[in-house]
C-alpha cells in the first residue's frame, strides 16, 4: 500500500515539472520574438533615418528648384524690356 501511496503523491511533481518546462519553452520563445522585434525595431529605425535625410535632401532640391525659376522668370522679362528697347529703336 505505500507504493501506491507514493505513486499517486509524484502525479502532482509531475504536472508541475511538465508546467514548468511548458513556462521556459514559452519564456525562450518570448526572448527570441522580443528580440526580433529588437533587431526589426532598429531597422526600421535606420530605415526612417535615410527616408528623413531623402526627404530633407528633396525639401532642399524644391527649395533651389523654385528659387531657379524665379531667377529664370527675372531673366526672361528682363530680356523682353530689351527687345522692346532694341525694337524701339527701329534701326
Amino acid at each position: 500500500m505505500a507504493k501506491a501511496v507514493a505513486a499517486v503523491d509524484v502525479q502532482p511533481i509531475d504536472r508541475l515539472e511538465e508546467k514548468v518546462k511548458l513556462l521556459v519553452a514559452m519564456i525562450d520563445r518570448l526572448r527570441a520574438d522580443s528580440a526580433k522585434a529588437s533587431e526589426e525595431n532598429a531597422r526600421l529605425a535606420r530605415e526612417l533615418d535615410a527616408v528623413r535625410a531623402r526627404l530633407a535632401e528633396a525639401e532642399g532640391a524644391g527649395t533651389e528648384l523654385t528659387t531657379l525659376r524665379e531667377e529664370r522668370d527675372l531673366i526672361r522679362s528682363r530680356v523682353s524690356e530689351m527687345l522692346q528697347q532694341i525694337e524701339s529703336l527701329n534701326l
